[in-house]
């Protein structure tokens, strides 16, 4: 039951199993801190932006937005493993009634986690590929395998896509085998 209170955990090997759940609350503690140094990194290239703009051509001016960018998809990512896998896997945070609980949040399991995870990888790599093909005439002009480090972190950002495709085709078809859904059939109207 939702509102009842916790249960005691029982003594043994078993209890101490299900609290060893707890020495993960560090981890998304860590977490925190790094995302509060993402968001310094975010600060201090914003101030670079707006201090620099008069001075800046187009391309760099789009160069450091896409910075930005990253960083708030990547600040994105946090939040969702911080979030999801501390309700996921440590314990339940009870936003149920709060006007600001992620709408994701009400669903969350294993499955939906790595899938919003892949997807929001494949965000940081497109603005990581979309960097490079931006810089791409000055890449080849310092690096001699310049077309190879294209060629590979385009394959690797496929990757990305087919690896999150797999996982939502995966996360669809054990919940399509767990839970089918009713159909239901449509009515013909009778005639009278």
């Amino acid at each position: 039951m939702r509102g009842s209170p916790p249960a005691a955990v029982r003594p043994g090997l078993g209890g101490v199993i299900f609290l060893s759940r707890w020495l993960q609350a560090p981890l998304y503690l860590g977490l925190i801190i790094a995302q509060a140094a993402y968001v310094w990194q975010f600060m201090l290239e914003l101030w670079h932006l707006v201090t620099k703009v008069g001075a800046l051509q187009e391309a760099e001016i789009m160069l450091i937005v896409l910075g930005l960018v990253d960083v708030v998809m990547i600040a994105n990512l946090l939040i969702m493993v911080i979030i999801g896998g501390y309700e996921t896997f440590v314990s339940r945070i009870h936003l149920d009634d709060h006007p600001d609980q992620p709408e994701w949040l009400s669903h969350v399991n294993a499955n939906v986690l790595k899938v919003k995870l892949a997807m929001a990888i494949i965000g940081i790599s497109s603005i990581h590929l979309l960097r490079t093909f931006i810089q791409a005439q000055s890449l080849y002009a310092t690096t001699p395998h310049a077309g190879q480090i294209i060629l590979w972190q385009t394959v690797i950002h496929l990757t990305f896509i087919v690896s999150a495709v797999a996982l939502a085709w995966i996360d669809r078809s054990s919940r399509s085998t767990s839970s089918p859904e009713r159909v239901e059939t449509p009515q013909l109207p009778v005639a009278a």
